[in-house]
Protein backbone atom coordinates (compact mmCIF):
# COMPACT_ATOMS: atom_id res chain seq x y z
CA UNK A 1 0.00 0.00 0.00
CA UNK A 2 1.86 3.43 -1.26
CA UNK A 3 0.83 6.38 0.85
CA UNK A 4 0.60 10.17 -0.37
CA UNK A 5 3.28 12.68 1.42
CA UNK A 6 3.83 15.21 -1.24
CA UNK A 7 2.12 16.68 -4.59
CA UNK A 8 3.12 19.32 -7.22
CA UNK A 9 0.37 20.87 -8.97
CA UNK A 10 1.97 22.43 -12.30
CA UNK A 11 -0.30 25.36 -13.21
CA UNK A 12 -1.70 28.53 -11.13
CA UNK A 13 -4.73 29.09 -12.92
CA UNK A 14 -8.46 28.62 -11.11
CA UNK A 15 -7.94 24.34 -11.73
CA UNK A 16 -4.69 24.13 -9.83
CA UNK A 17 -5.41 26.46 -6.99
CA UNK A 18 -8.68 25.18 -6.55
CA UNK A 19 -6.64 21.80 -6.35
CA UNK A 20 -4.26 22.90 -3.74
CA UNK A 21 -7.12 24.49 -1.76
CA UNK A 22 -9.02 21.37 -1.33
CA UNK A 23 -5.91 19.02 -0.54
CA UNK A 24 -5.11 21.49 2.38
CA UNK A 25 -8.90 21.03 3.53
CA UNK A 26 -8.84 16.79 3.03
CA UNK A 27 -5.29 15.97 3.07
CA UNK A 28 -4.11 18.47 6.11
CA UNK A 29 -0.61 16.20 6.26
CA UNK A 30 0.21 16.19 2.71
CA UNK A 31 2.52 18.66 1.74
CA UNK A 32 1.74 20.30 -1.65
CA UNK A 33 2.97 23.61 -3.65
CA UNK A 34 1.23 24.97 -7.25
CA UNK A 35 4.12 25.87 -9.79
CA UNK A 36 2.97 28.52 -12.45
CA UNK A 37 5.07 29.89 -15.25
CA UNK A 38 3.51 33.32 -15.92
CA UNK A 39 4.44 35.78 -13.40
CA UNK A 40 1.97 37.08 -10.62
CA UNK A 41 -1.22 38.95 -11.60
CA UNK A 42 -0.65 38.07 -15.33
CA UNK A 43 -4.00 36.43 -16.94
CA UNK A 44 -5.73 36.06 -20.65
CA UNK A 45 -9.28 36.64 -21.12
CA UNK A 46 -11.23 38.59 -19.54
CA UNK A 47 -14.36 37.41 -17.55
CA UNK A 48 -15.33 33.47 -17.31
CA UNK A 49 -19.40 32.58 -16.63
CA UNK A 50 -21.44 30.15 -15.00
CA UNK A 51 -25.16 28.98 -14.87
CA UNK A 52 -26.78 30.01 -12.82
CA UNK A 53 -26.86 26.48 -11.07
CA UNK A 54 -23.27 25.95 -11.70
CA UNK A 55 -21.93 27.50 -8.30
CA UNK A 56 -24.18 24.78 -6.40
CA UNK A 57 -21.80 22.45 -6.60
CA UNK A 58 -18.87 25.07 -4.80
CA UNK A 59 -21.73 25.84 -2.11
CA UNK A 60 -22.20 22.50 -1.18
CA UNK A 61 -18.33 21.68 -1.27
CA UNK A 62 -17.14 23.94 -0.03
CA UNK A 63 -19.35 27.09 1.33
CA UNK A 64 -16.01 29.11 2.25
CA UNK A 65 -14.61 29.62 -1.53
CA UNK A 66 -18.67 29.90 -2.88
CA UNK A 67 -18.66 32.71 -0.21
CA UNK A 68 -15.56 34.62 -1.12
CA UNK A 69 -16.60 34.20 -4.78
CA UNK A 70 -20.29 34.98 -5.14
CA UNK A 71 -20.18 38.43 -4.01
CA UNK A 72 -17.87 39.27 -6.70
CA UNK A 73 -20.14 37.84 -9.01
CA UNK A 74 -22.67 39.66 -12.05
CA UNK A 75 -25.90 38.20 -12.15
CA UNK A 76 -29.09 38.64 -14.46
CA UNK A 77 -31.82 36.40 -14.86
CA UNK A 78 -32.50 36.86 -18.76
CA UNK A 79 -30.41 35.91 -22.30
CA UNK A 80 -30.84 38.16 -25.36
CA UNK A 81 -30.54 37.41 -28.97
CA UNK A 82 -29.39 40.10 -31.09
CA UNK A 83 -30.58 39.13 -34.89
CA UNK A 84 -30.88 40.92 -38.23
CA UNK A 85 -34.12 40.72 -38.20
CA UNK A 86 -35.29 41.52 -34.36
CA UNK A 87 -34.45 40.94 -30.71
CA UNK A 88 -35.28 37.91 -28.86
CA UNK A 89 -35.61 37.94 -24.67
CA UNK A 90 -35.11 34.21 -23.53
CA UNK A 91 -36.48 34.78 -19.82
CA UNK A 92 -35.07 32.30 -16.95
CA UNK A 93 -31.84 31.41 -18.20
CA UNK A 94 -29.40 32.58 -15.74
CA UNK A 95 -26.02 33.65 -15.46
CA UNK A 96 -23.43 34.74 -13.16
CA UNK A 97 -19.34 36.33 -14.24
CA UNK A 98 -16.32 37.17 -12.49
CA UNK A 99 -13.28 38.95 -14.02
CA UNK A 100 -10.94 35.65 -14.95
CA UNK A 101 -8.07 37.77 -13.05
CA UNK A 102 -10.57 38.50 -9.69
CA UNK A 103 -11.43 34.85 -9.88
CA UNK A 104 -7.62 33.40 -9.41
CA UNK A 105 -7.07 36.40 -6.87
CA UNK A 106 -9.60 35.11 -4.87
CA UNK A 107 -8.50 31.32 -5.20
CA UNK A 108 -4.64 32.11 -4.71
CA UNK A 109 -5.42 34.16 -1.44
CA UNK A 110 -7.59 31.76 0.02
CA UNK A 111 -5.07 29.45 -1.26
CA UNK A 112 -2.13 31.18 0.46
CA UNK A 113 -4.32 31.57 4.20
CA UNK A 114 -4.28 28.07 3.72
CA UNK A 115 -0.27 27.79 3.74
CA UNK A 116 -0.03 26.57 0.10
CA UNK A 117 3.47 27.68 -1.35
CA UNK A 118 2.63 29.32 -4.75
CA UNK A 119 5.58 29.48 -7.09
CA UNK A 120 4.95 32.30 -9.93
CA UNK A 121 6.77 33.34 -13.28
CA UNK A 122 8.85 29.32 -12.80
CA UNK A 123 9.07 27.32 -16.22
CA UNK A 124 9.22 23.68 -15.64
CA UNK A 125 10.77 22.20 -18.65
CA UNK A 126 11.28 18.56 -17.33
CA UNK A 127 8.84 16.42 -15.42
CA UNK A 128 11.82 15.11 -13.75
CA UNK A 129 12.37 18.71 -12.04
CA UNK A 130 9.34 18.05 -10.09
CA UNK A 131 10.10 15.15 -6.59
CA UNK A 132 6.89 14.41 -5.57
CA UNK A 133 4.36 11.33 -4.91
CA UNK A 134 2.10 12.54 -7.57
CA UNK A 135 2.53 15.26 -9.70
CA UNK A 136 -1.56 16.86 -11.11
CA UNK A 137 -1.20 18.50 -14.43
CA UNK A 138 -3.52 21.63 -14.01
CA UNK A 139 -1.37 23.18 -17.18
CA UNK A 140 -4.10 23.95 -19.78
CA UNK A 141 -4.50 23.10 -23.11
CA UNK A 142 -0.22 23.27 -23.85
CA UNK A 143 0.33 21.22 -20.61
CA UNK A 144 3.87 19.72 -19.94
CA UNK A 145 2.67 16.63 -18.07
CA UNK A 146 0.08 15.21 -20.91
CA UNK A 147 2.89 16.55 -23.94
CA UNK A 148 5.07 14.56 -21.77
CA UNK A 149 3.16 11.19 -21.77
CA UNK A 150 1.16 11.25 -24.39
CA UNK A 151 2.00 7.68 -25.08
CA UNK A 152 -0.43 6.96 -21.87
CA UNK A 153 -2.83 9.78 -21.64
CA UNK A 154 -3.78 9.21 -25.67
CA UNK A 155 -4.78 12.79 -26.25
CA UNK A 156 -6.84 13.30 -29.10
CA UNK A 157 -6.93 17.07 -30.25
CA UNK A 158 -8.80 18.50 -33.12
CA UNK A 159 -9.80 22.02 -33.67
CA UNK A 160 -13.26 23.39 -35.23
CA UNK A 161 -13.85 25.55 -38.02
CA UNK A 162 -14.60 28.50 -36.88
CA UNK A 163 -12.39 31.88 -35.72
CA UNK A 164 -12.87 33.51 -32.83
CA UNK A 165 -11.40 36.61 -30.97
CA UNK A 166 -11.81 37.65 -26.97
CA UNK A 167 -12.10 41.02 -26.33
CA UNK A 168 -12.79 43.38 -23.75
CA UNK A 169 -15.65 46.25 -23.58
CA UNK A 170 -15.64 48.98 -21.55
CA UNK A 171 -19.18 48.60 -21.18
CA UNK A 172 -21.67 46.56 -19.12
CA UNK A 173 -24.47 44.90 -20.98
CA UNK A 174 -28.14 43.92 -19.33
CA UNK A 175 -27.67 40.43 -20.04
CA UNK A 176 -25.65 37.43 -21.30
CA UNK A 177 -25.99 38.64 -25.08
CA UNK A 178 -25.36 36.83 -28.62
CA UNK A 179 -25.32 39.58 -31.16
CA UNK A 180 -25.48 37.95 -34.84
CA UNK A 181 -24.86 40.88 -37.79
CA UNK A 182 -24.70 39.99 -41.93
CA UNK A 183 -21.97 42.05 -43.54
CA UNK A 184 -21.10 41.39 -47.50
CA UNK A 185 -18.07 39.38 -46.56
CA UNK A 186 -20.45 37.00 -44.45
CA UNK A 187 -21.85 36.79 -41.12
CA UNK A 188 -20.43 37.48 -37.77
CA UNK A 189 -21.71 36.63 -34.23
CA UNK A 190 -20.52 37.91 -30.60
CA UNK A 191 -21.29 36.33 -27.37
CA UNK A 192 -20.73 39.00 -24.23
CA UNK A 193 -21.63 39.88 -21.11
CA UNK A 194 -20.47 41.98 -17.56
CA UNK A 195 -18.23 40.64 -15.34
CA UNK A 196 -17.51 43.84 -13.78
CA UNK A 197 -20.42 46.62 -12.82
CA UNK A 198 -18.24 48.67 -15.98
CA UNK A 199 -16.50 45.56 -18.38
CA UNK A 200 -17.72 42.95 -20.35
CA UNK A 201 -15.81 39.90 -22.05
CA UNK A 202 -16.88 40.55 -26.05
CA UNK A 203 -16.04 37.10 -27.69
CA UNK A 204 -16.27 37.73 -32.06
CA UNK A 205 -16.88 34.53 -33.71
CA UNK A 206 -16.94 33.89 -37.87
CA UNK A 207 -17.17 31.51 -39.96
CA UNK A 208 -14.11 30.42 -41.95
CA UNK A 209 -14.84 31.66 -45.52
CA UNK A 210 -16.13 34.99 -43.71
CA UNK A 211 -12.37 35.26 -41.72
CA UNK A 212 -10.73 34.51 -44.68
CA UNK A 213 -12.92 37.02 -46.62
CA UNK A 214 -11.92 40.24 -43.93
CA UNK A 215 -8.10 39.17 -43.93
CA UNK A 216 -8.00 38.60 -40.04
CA UNK A 217 -5.20 36.22 -40.02
CA UNK A 218 -2.94 39.58 -41.87
CA UNK A 219 -4.18 41.98 -38.98
CA UNK A 220 -2.48 42.79 -35.55
CA UNK A 221 -4.67 42.59 -32.17
CA UNK A 222 -5.09 46.11 -32.61
CA UNK A 223 -6.45 46.13 -36.29
CA UNK A 224 -9.09 43.49 -35.91
CA UNK A 225 -10.10 45.16 -32.34
CA UNK A 226 -10.68 48.10 -34.67
CA UNK A 227 -12.26 46.26 -37.43
CA UNK A 228 -14.65 44.38 -34.92
CA UNK A 229 -15.35 48.18 -33.13
CA UNK A 230 -16.82 49.26 -36.14
CA UNK A 231 -18.54 46.33 -37.12
CA UNK A 232 -20.38 45.80 -33.80
CA UNK A 233 -20.67 49.51 -33.18
CA UNK A 234 -24.35 49.53 -32.73
CA UNK A 235 -24.36 47.25 -29.51
CA UNK A 236 -20.79 48.84 -28.31
CA UNK A 237 -22.70 52.26 -28.66
CA UNK A 238 -19.73 53.52 -30.53
CA UNK A 239 -17.19 52.44 -27.79
CA UNK A 240 -13.74 50.59 -28.87
CA UNK A 241 -13.23 46.95 -27.69
CA UNK A 242 -9.99 46.47 -26.07
CA UNK A 243 -7.45 43.70 -26.18
CA UNK A 244 -5.51 41.02 -23.87
CA UNK A 245 -3.58 38.40 -25.74
CA UNK A 246 -6.67 38.95 -28.20
CA UNK A 247 -5.29 36.61 -31.40
CA UNK A 248 -7.82 35.16 -33.19
CA UNK A 249 -8.04 31.20 -32.99
CA UNK A 250 -9.92 28.09 -33.64
CA UNK A 251 -11.50 26.53 -30.42
CA UNK A 252 -9.40 22.84 -29.55
CA UNK A 253 -11.19 19.96 -29.00
CA UNK A 254 -9.64 18.20 -26.70
CA UNK A 255 -10.57 14.36 -25.00
CA UNK A 256 -7.89 12.44 -23.38
CA UNK A 257 -8.86 8.84 -23.15
CA UNK A 258 -6.80 7.92 -19.66
CA UNK A 259 -6.62 10.70 -17.43
CA UNK A 260 -3.71 8.82 -14.99
CA UNK A 261 -0.52 7.83 -15.98
CA UNK A 262 1.44 6.09 -13.17
CA UNK A 263 1.80 8.70 -10.28
CA UNK A 264 0.73 11.58 -12.80
CA UNK A 265 -2.96 12.75 -13.38
CA UNK A 266 -4.67 15.60 -15.68
CA UNK A 267 -7.58 17.98 -14.67
CA UNK A 268 -8.92 20.81 -16.92
CA UNK A 269 -7.99 21.74 -19.55
CA UNK A 270 -5.19 19.50 -20.29
CA UNK A 271 -7.40 16.99 -20.47
CA UNK A 272 -10.42 18.11 -21.91
CA UNK A 273 -11.81 21.02 -23.44
CA UNK A 274 -15.51 22.22 -23.25
CA UNK A 275 -16.49 24.70 -26.08
CA UNK A 276 -17.12 28.32 -24.02
CA UNK A 277 -20.71 28.91 -25.92
CA UNK A 278 -21.94 26.66 -22.95
CA UNK A 279 -20.02 28.20 -20.65
CA UNK A 280 -18.83 25.23 -18.55
CA UNK A 281 -14.79 24.98 -18.89
CA UNK A 282 -13.77 26.30 -15.53
CA UNK A 283 -16.83 24.43 -14.12
CA UNK A 284 -15.44 21.36 -15.05
CA UNK A 285 -12.17 22.14 -14.19
CA UNK A 286 -13.06 22.95 -10.42
CA UNK A 287 -15.61 19.66 -10.41
CA UNK A 288 -12.73 17.62 -11.76
CA UNK A 289 -10.14 19.10 -8.81
CA UNK A 290 -13.20 17.73 -6.28
CA UNK A 291 -13.40 14.71 -7.97
CA UNK A 292 -9.66 13.62 -7.81
CA UNK A 293 -8.89 15.11 -3.95
CA UNK A 294 -12.40 13.64 -2.84
CA UNK A 295 -10.91 9.65 -4.09
CA UNK A 296 -7.25 11.00 -2.78
CA UNK A 297 -9.08 11.03 0.69
CA UNK A 298 -10.98 8.06 0.13
CA UNK A 299 -8.59 5.86 -0.41
CA UNK A 300 -5.55 5.16 2.04
CA UNK A 301 -3.52 3.73 -1.17
CA UNK A 302 -2.76 6.52 -3.87
CA UNK A 303 -3.24 4.02 -6.77
CA UNK A 304 -6.00 2.94 -5.74
CA UNK A 305 -7.54 6.46 -5.61
CA UNK A 306 -6.05 7.42 -8.97
CA UNK A 307 -7.81 4.30 -10.25
CA UNK A 308 -11.14 5.88 -8.54
CA UNK A 309 -10.59 9.42 -10.23
CA UNK A 310 -10.15 7.55 -14.00
CA UNK A 311 -12.94 5.08 -13.23
CA UNK A 312 -15.69 7.91 -12.08
CA UNK A 313 -14.97 11.39 -13.81
CA UNK A 314 -14.60 10.94 -17.05
CA UNK A 315 -17.86 9.52 -18.02
CA UNK A 316 -19.42 12.61 -16.13
CA UNK A 317 -17.17 15.19 -17.60
CA UNK A 318 -17.99 13.31 -20.96
CA UNK A 319 -21.83 14.47 -20.68
CA UNK A 320 -21.05 18.31 -20.39
CA UNK A 321 -18.48 17.72 -23.18
CA UNK A 322 -19.89 16.22 -25.37
CA UNK A 323 -22.64 18.92 -25.41
CA UNK A 324 -19.82 21.80 -25.55
CA UNK A 325 -19.15 19.59 -28.89
CA UNK A 326 -22.41 19.83 -29.92
CA UNK A 327 -23.18 23.40 -29.32
CA UNK A 328 -19.97 24.38 -31.06
CA UNK A 329 -21.22 22.39 -34.45
CA UNK A 330 -24.45 24.27 -34.30
CA UNK A 331 -21.86 27.31 -33.88
CA UNK A 332 -19.83 26.79 -37.35
CA UNK A 333 -23.00 26.83 -39.28
CA UNK A 334 -24.72 29.81 -37.71
CA UNK A 335 -24.87 32.12 -40.86
CA UNK A 336 -27.09 29.12 -42.33
CA UNK A 337 -29.82 30.13 -39.53
CA UNK A 338 -29.88 33.85 -39.94
CA UNK A 339 -32.76 33.29 -42.52
CA UNK A 340 -34.87 31.74 -40.07
CA UNK A 341 -37.54 33.98 -38.31
CA UNK A 342 -35.80 35.61 -34.89
CA UNK A 343 -37.96 33.17 -32.80
CA UNK A 344 -37.35 30.26 -35.00
CA UNK A 345 -33.73 30.56 -34.66
CA UNK A 346 -34.36 31.53 -30.93
CA UNK A 347 -35.79 27.79 -30.76
CA UNK A 348 -32.88 26.29 -32.61
CA UNK A 349 -30.15 28.11 -30.90
CA UNK A 350 -31.89 26.68 -27.11
CA UNK A 351 -32.09 23.50 -29.06
CA UNK A 352 -28.33 23.55 -29.93
CA UNK A 353 -26.22 21.04 -27.27
CA UNK A 354 -28.91 18.56 -27.04
CA UNK A 355 -29.78 18.76 -23.50
CA UNK A 356 -32.62 20.60 -24.46
CA UNK A 357 -36.53 19.13 -24.59
CA UNK A 358 -39.89 21.07 -25.04
CA UNK A 359 -40.84 19.86 -21.59
CA UNK A 360 -37.60 21.49 -19.84
CA UNK A 361 -37.93 24.61 -22.04
CA UNK A 362 -41.42 25.11 -20.72
CA UNK A 363 -39.95 24.86 -17.47
CA UNK A 364 -36.76 26.77 -18.12
CA UNK A 365 -37.90 29.66 -20.20
CA UNK A 366 -41.67 29.52 -19.85
CA UNK A 367 -42.71 33.36 -21.50
CA UNK A 368 -40.51 32.24 -24.73
CA UNK A 369 -42.03 29.01 -25.04
CA UNK A 370 -45.48 30.05 -24.65
CA UNK A 371 -44.44 33.02 -27.45
CA UNK A 372 -42.62 30.27 -29.84
CA UNK A 373 -45.91 27.62 -29.38
CA UNK A 374 -48.09 30.58 -30.17
CA UNK A 375 -46.20 31.25 -33.36
CA UNK A 376 -45.93 27.86 -34.66
CA UNK A 377 -50.01 28.27 -34.08
CA UNK A 378 -50.01 31.16 -36.29
CA UNK A 379 -47.86 29.02 -39.28
CA UNK A 380 -49.89 25.84 -38.73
Amino acid sequence: MSKLSSIEILGGGPAGLYTAILIRKLLPNVRVRVTEQNPEGATFGFGVVFSDQALEFLRAEDPETHDLITPHMERWRNMTLNLPDGTVTLDGVGFTAIGRLELIEILKNRARALDVPIRFNTQIHSLDELDADLVIGADGLNSLVRQSMEATFKPKLEYFDNHFAWFGAEIPFDTLTQTFIETDKGPLNAHHYRFAPDRSTFIVECEDATFNAFGFANMDEDQSAELCSDLFKDVLKGTNLITNKSMWRQFPRLWCENWVAGRHVLLGDAVHTAHFSIGSGTRLALEDAIALVHALAAEKDVDAALAKYQKERPPIARKIVDAANTSADWYDTFGEKLGLAPLDFAHDYLMRSGRMTEERLQKIAPEFAAQYQKSRAVVG
